[in-house]
């Protein structure tokens, strides 16, 4: 996957992320590969759950996040940024 093609990636994980949090601050803050779930974004379990679903639906089966976030410790999914799901999204692509 060519870098134009993750930067297409990024802009729809974004999209998703804004939709599922659904609230007003989001829309003005800048998400990008180093950007964190937890610190950054603050998301919930319930809205991981949320983009899950729309990852799926929009980029197909074959991006299991729910399947790729269950492999994952602790600390590793408080850690999360943007730029792992983008890498992992790329990778089943």
């Amino acid at each position: 996957m060519t870098a134009r093609d993750r930067t297409a990636v990024l802009q729809e994980v974004a999209r998703l992320i804004r939709e599922v949090v659904g609230e007003a601050w989001i829309e003005d803050k800048d998400i990008g590969m180093e950007t964190s779930f937890g610190h950054d974004l603050e998301l919930e379990s319930i809205e991981f759950v949320a983009l899950g679903e729309r990852l799926q639906t929009h980029f197909g089966k074959q991006v299991d996040f729910v399947g790729w976030l269950s492999g994952k410790e602790l600390d590793e999914i408080l850690g999360l940024k943007v730029g792992d799901l983008v890498e992992f999204i790329a990778r089943c692509l």
